[in-house]
C-alpha cells in the first residue's frame, strides 16, 4: 500500500513538474493546446503571469518529491499530507475559477494518494 501511494504521489509530482515546465517555458506553444478555451492572442501577453503560476507548480512538485524521499514514515506522511492538501486546494480553486475538469486532474488523485498514504502509515 505504501509503495502504491508513493507511486501515485510521484505521478502527481510529475504532473506538476510538467505543468510548471509548460507554464514557465512553453506557455506560447503548449499552453494553447492545454487551455484551448483561452483566446490565442492572449498567450503572448500573459507569459509572465503563466511563469509565475509555473513556479508554484514547481514548488508543489518539489514538495511531493521531497515527501516521498523522506525515510522516516511519520515525517513522510506529514510532509506528503501538507503538499497533497496544497494540490487539492489548488485543484478546487482551479475547478471553481477555470474548469471543473481540474477537479478530476488534481484534486481527486491527490485525495486518493493521501488516503492511501495514511492507510499505509497505519499498517
Amino acid at each position: 500500500m505504501l509503495a502504491i501511494s508513493r507511486v501515485l504521489i510521484g505521478l502527481i509530482a510529475a504532473l506538476h513538474a510538467y505543468i510548471a515546465y509548460f507554464e514557465m517555458f512553453a506557455w506560447e506553444t503548449t499552453g494553447p493546446r492545454v487551455f484551448s478555451t483561452f483566446p490565442a492572442e492572449l498567450f503572448a501577453q500573459t507569459t509572465d503571469l503563466a511563469a509565475n503560476q509555473g513556479i508554484y507548480n514547481a514548488f508543489l512538485a518539489a514538495g511531493l518529491i521531497w515527501a516521498i524521499s523522506i525515510a522516516d514514515r511519520v515525517w513522510q506522511r506529514k510532509i506528503a499530507t501538507c503538499f497533497l492538501l496544497f494540490v487539492m486546494v489548488a485543484g478546487i480553486v482551479g475547478a471553481v475559477t477555470v474548469s471543473s475538469h481540474i477537479l478530476m486532474i488534481q484534486t481527486i488523485p491527490a485525495l486518493i494518494a493521501m488516503m492511501l498514504h495514511w492507510r499505509a502509515a497505519r499498517q
